[in-house]
């Protein structure tokens, strides 16, 4: 879908300038949004004639700026704004609207934290602004060191599908975690202490900490408890 209410508990609403993507890491492997536009071309959705390959959407540019009541955006859902086939002025106008939308909370999830530390000086980061990345394993800790040098007022960490322990990463300068365990039909299993281990990190950190789910073929049989809880943690600003 090009943009929507969403059913993702972190987030209001998704919002796609781009759709497509490709994989990049463990993470990647089974790709929710690789299967939706896969079923949205075979449905014959327009928006998805090329399937999962990189498109940019530019009649949705502008599209936040119409949503007068403040949300929480969740963008590019189905794409990652800072793939090396969106041009360095289409991510320039993406910002152009989210700097004009002050009224709402753009959530930006990358998992290409090099062009975005390359881009950054090029880019106005208002502090409507989140960015974050994903971080499934200590394979990809390096993501975390290039986040730090973005001067985002809030960055966050995605550790979803949590892979690994994530014990020895550095969590300084970070101002929000969601952790989450991978979903679908080819799930691999989320160890119970590694979540724990994360959120004890948070807490002694003071860092808002949102667990998502424990996910598995069934998601909604294993729930969002985490030691009898759930955990809805967001930053405050």
């Amino acid at each position: 879908m090009a943009v929507s209410n969403t059913h993702i508990e972190w987030t209001n609403a998704t919002w796609n300038p781009t759709t497509g993507c490709t994989k990049v890491s463990e993470g990647c492997r089974n790709c929710y949004a690789e299967v939706m536009a896969k079923r949205h071309k075979a449905m014959g959705q327009p928006r998805y004639a090329n399937g999962f390959s990189l498109t940019l959407q530019p009649d949705l540019l502008e599209l936040p700026l119409r949503w007068k009541n403040p949300k929480k955006i969740f963008v590019n859902s189905m794409s990652d704004l800072f793939h090396k086939d969106v041009p360095d002025d289409y991510i320039q106008q993406v910002f152009s609207t989210m700097n004009k939308a002050q009224q709402h909370t753009f959530q930006v999830l990358t998992k290409r934290l090099e062009r975005v530390a390359e881009l950054s000086p090029f880019l106005n980061w208002t502090p409507n602004i989140w960015l974050g990345t994903s971080v499934e394993d200590m394979r990809v800790a390096k993501r975390v060191d290039y986040l730090r040098r973005v001067p985002s007022t809030i960055r966050f960490l995605s550790c979803e599908p949590l892979l690994g322990s994530l014990q020895s990463l550095d969590f300084s300068e970070i101002h929000w975690v969601i952790v989450g365990g991978e979903s679908g039909p080819r799930s691999r299993p989320l160890d119970p202490n590694w979540p724990r281990e994360i959120r004890d990190i948070c807490i002694s950190h003071h860092i808002p900490f949102f667990f998502k789910q424990w996910g598995g073929v069934q998601k909604h049989r294993t729930g969002r408890l985490l030691d009898s809880r759930t955990w809805d943690e967001f930053p405050k600003i």
